[in-house]
């Protein structure tokens, strides 16, 4: 790449478990001769998501180009870590030749356009494309809070209220602010819960966009690395709920780290995480734990009450083998003492 030639990023946005990280280790494995370089932005304080892709380091997108930010939104800490990030990438030999950026799925992708118009970075990178994941099934069932019911029932009860919940303000921004939408779990969602989630998708989307199926974050690179848009330009096409503010909250969500013991069995800490999501309204769980006699760590997903879970790596010699979990919910929702009981006891 010549020097004097913009350095393009990719933004991968999405809603809470929608399959970002997947998707970039997709994209890592099978870069189409690109080197990448990867920017985590965690929700939280531990680096769940950045471990996840650093342990599937390959060559053209070694473990030294793999960024983690877990201090803040990336437009919230644009000075602080931000730039320094994306300067610290650009120096790298060989210098990277695309940036991935995962943003928290809590994040607002308009203010991280801003952050590109930073004087010290606008005349060598540009924005080649915003890519937004959304979970076909969670679209198609209208779940854009943990409890639609009860938030249906908040609505007939009191006409003053917002009929936008923050979650679903979260979901339009997304899309909004794409060029393209990559429905992920088509097969839990069906044929017709695709279709009905391509519906709601075009029916957000402020202008025509691109929909495309994806399945455990397969998608050829050339769809979505390469577009050109040049976004950080395009900001009057891309609407936002926040549009003339001049900063955003993040007081709508919580997150929580909890420390969990070695579990003697696998299936019965995912009930756990099931029953802690159900009776608490927790929006995500993402971590790791010990198992006992298991040599590997025991990876943990959760999107709602839907959890997955996988060996994903062996214990390193030097590791202690010791299970954390971030815990993701709208504030009001959180209550660490009883998700620690939910998880531990």
């Amino acid at each position: 790449m010549n020097n004097l030639e913009k350095l393009p990023v990719t933004v991968i946005t999405g809603f809470l478990g929608a399959g970002k990280t997947t998707l970039i280790r997709n994209l890592m494995q099978n870069p189409q001769g690109k080197r990448l370089a990867v920017v985590v932005n965690e929700f939280g304080d531990v680096g769940v998501d950045g471990d996840i892709l650093k342990s599937c380091a390959i060559p053209n997108c070694p473990e030294e180009n793999i960024m983690e930010l877990a201090n803040g939104c990336i437009c919230c800490t644009v000075a602080d870590d931000f730039i320094p990030t994306i300067e610290a990438l650009m120096a790298l030999e060989p210098r990277p030749e695309h940036i991935v950026i995962e943003t928290s799925g809590l994040a607002l992708p308009k203010p991280l356009l801003k952050a590109f118009d930073w004087p010290e970075i606008r005349s060598k990178i540009t924005v080649d494309g915003v890519i937004a994941l959304a979970d076909a099934e969670a679209v198609a069932d209208g779940r854009f809070a943990p409890d639609i019911a009860a938030v249906d029932a908040q609505r007939e009860a009191d006409d003053s209220l917002d009929h936008e919940t923050p979650l679903s303000e979260v979901f339009e921004d997304q899309v909004s602010c794409a060029d393209i939408v990559l429905l992920t779990k088509p097969d839990l969602a069906g044929a017709d819960g695709v279709a009905k989630a391509k519906a709601i998708v075009l029916r957000k989307a402020p202008r025509a966009l691109p929909i495309v199926e994806v399945a455990e974050g397969e998608v050829d690179a050339r769809l979505i690395l390469g577009l050109g848009a040049a976004a950080e330009d395009d900001m009057d096409n891309r609407p936002s709920h926040h549009d003339g503010s001049d900063d955003h909250e993040h007081d709508d969500f919580e997150s929580v780290v909890i420390d969990v013991p070695e579990q003697s069995d696998p299936a019965s800490f995912a009930d756990k995480i099931e029953r802690l999501a159900k009776h608490q309204n927790i929006l995500r769980v993402k971590g790791y734990a010990a198992v006992a006699g298991k040599p590997m760590r025991l990876l943990v997903q959760a999107v709602g009450t839907r959890v997955r879970y996988q060996y994903d790596r062996p214990w390193r010699d030097a590791e202690k083998r010791s299970g954390r979990l971030v815990v993701i919910a709208e504030h009001d929702h959180v209550n660490k003492e009883a998700i620690r009981s939910a998880l531990v006891d």
